[in-house]
């Protein structure tokens, strides 16, 4: 079974894309590669020369893994990742329903959260750019959860053998 960030490389190679484009957690990383990467159409290189003419294609990677427990940046909610897409896949009612003036980019890993806040559990679908690890050392709650995952001695969560993503 891959982690996440073996199965986002294993897509970059795939696709042609460079699997180092990007930031890490801490903001730092190859800052030309990562304006690359977020700035320009899906599919062009950094130059602005068409796909396939030699170019890397630059790709956002994905910075939480499956299992990770991550919080909202501006919403009261947490909850455990179970998949990841590497750009925006929901529906366009979907996108057009979030106010324009906070609407995320596409242009980025899109996570599936097992959420929960202190109302309900739910399941959420959450941009890259709205998220942060959470560092409560709390369990989740949500009924989900242990579906998938098992909980480890020191308070992080893996895929059940036999779970596939």
């Amino acid at each position: 079974m891959l982690g996440v960030k073996a199965m986002v490389e294993k897509w970059f190679n795939r696709f042609g894309g460079r699997a180092d484009a990007g930031r890490g957690r801490d903001g730092v990383g190859d800052e030309a590669a990562a304006a690359g990467a977020l700035d320009a159409p899906a599919g062009a290189a950094p130059d602005g020369d068409a796909p396939g003419d030699g170019a890397p294609i630059l790709v956002p990677v994905a910075e939480f893994a499956l299992g990770e427990v991550v919080r909202h940046r501006f919403f009261p909610f947490r909850g455990v990742i179970f998949d990841v897409d590497p750009e925006f896949a929901n529906t366009e009612e979907w996108w057009e329903a979030i106010p324009a003036e906070v609407r995320p980019r596409k242009d980025q890993p899109f996570y599936h959260l097992f959420a929960e806040n202190d109302e309900s559990a739910y399941v959420a679908y959450v941009s890259q750019q709205n998220l942060l690890p959470d560092d409560s050392g709390l369990p989740v709650a949500h009924p989900a959860v242990g579906e998938m995952f098992d909980l480890t001695d020191d308070g992080s969560y893996v895929l059940k053998r036999g779970q596939a993503n």
